[in-house]
């Protein structure tokens, strides 16, 4: 038999145009977020939210901005859970997989890429990417207990 999962009260969607100043205001978007939906900024996940999807909107920034002009980021929280995504229409699918001392284009995650996964996995969340389905884009997906 298999649990029905409650959908999370709280949503937002913020799309933003590829360029560095969308690292700034995506950052403050999710700290006024939080705020609104009652998470405490004093909360041990906060700040390491602040700096993964710092780490995935500079990503899609730095790399898909030539493909892909805008980025979406969207949030879901809970009282126990905080899911946010970064989602561009490049192409290019990263893995969420690091060895020690590899990059992107050399079979690991990039540097961003791995703080990325250790900084959720610390937090016993989860990383995954979703790839849109004509393949043109991907999301990169964490969830984070609160």
């Amino acid at each position: 038999m298999s649990r029905r999962i409650a959908p999370l009260p709280h949503r937002h969607v913020l799309t933003l145009p590829a360029q560095p100043a969308a690292v700034r205001t995506a950052r403050e978007t999710t700290q006024r977020l939080l705020a609104e939906w009652g998470i405490s900024p004093h909360h041990p996940a906060v700040d390491p939210a602040l700096l993964i999807l710092s780490e995935l909107v500079t990503n899609s920034v730095r790399h898909a901005a030539s493909v892909s002009p805008s980025l979406t980021v969207s949030y879901a929280a809970g009282h126990d859970t905080l899911v946010f995504a970064v989602h561009d229409r490049h192409p290019y699918q990263p893995s969420l997989r690091t060895r020690t001392g590899t990059h992107a284009g050399t079979g690991g995650a990039s540097k961003g890429l791995a703080t990325v996964v250790e900084l959720t996995s610390s937090l016993a969340g989860s990383a995954v990417v979703r790839q849109d389905g004509d393949g043109g884009g991907k999301s990169i997906c964490i969830t984070l207990p609160l």
